[in-house]
């Protein structure tokens, strides 16, 4: 829904603010988090959210860039990005994606945000009750992925997924948004199974 506004500064398809906060009035936006963060702290964001190979020469050249002005819209980062890291033959994504991605996920604390979910989900899910987990990336399905494991384990939950779903043909070409989505699912079990 986001990425669909301009306004909200999500996406580079169309240029707009670079703002990127899920919740508007809270935190830093994209814009501000860029003009703060040093060139390392810049570099270890879009390794560590975006593993982005070439981190550090984007993180180099939003730090010359921000010295002459601000850098204010998503198409000035977009640009800025596909100057220092140009596409390549035989990758389907724009050079920015993954640029685009570690802000996203810095700005709105993501995946802190979603470890926290997981950890009070014993708590808030009933016995039988069932919990489907939608990710987007790998980052965030190494941390789902990890709590199903330790879950089960511990006899809290079972896995109601064969591993990892992800959508089929007919699911992206209806919808193309679906092509990085993976599903896991989990069932709490009763008292009795435990």
């Amino acid at each position: 829904m986001q990425v669909d506004q301009p306004q909200r500064g999500f996406s580079f398809q169309k240029d707009g603010p670079l703002d990127m906060r899920m919740t508007p009035d809270e935190a830093d936006s994209a814009a501000e988090l860029l003009q703060r963060l040093s060139t390392a702290e810049l570099t270890t964001i879009l390794r560590r959210y975006g593993e982005e190979p070439a981190a550090r020469k984007i993180a180099a050249a939003i730090d010359r860039e921000r010295r002459q002005r601000p850098i204010c819209t998503t198409g000035e980062l977009a640009s800025l990005v596909e100057r220092v890291a140009p596409p390549t033959r035989g990758r389907r994504i724009h050079p920015a994606t993954r640029t685009f991605q570690a802000l996203r996920i810095a700005v709105n604390r993501e995946l802190e945000e979603l470890e926290v979910v997981l950890r009070y989900l014993d708590r808030l899910v009933r016995p039988n009750g069932r919990v489907v987990i939608l990710s987007y990336h790998s980052l965030e399905d190494r941390i789902v992925k990890r709590w199903v494991t330790t879950s089960e384990r511990d006899g809290l939950f079972m896995s109601l997924t064969d591993g990892v779903e992800r959508p089929t043909a007919e699911e992206i070409e209806r919808n193309p948004r679906s092509r990085s989505a993976r599903l896991r699912a989990v069932a709490r079990r009763s008292s009795e199974s435990t």
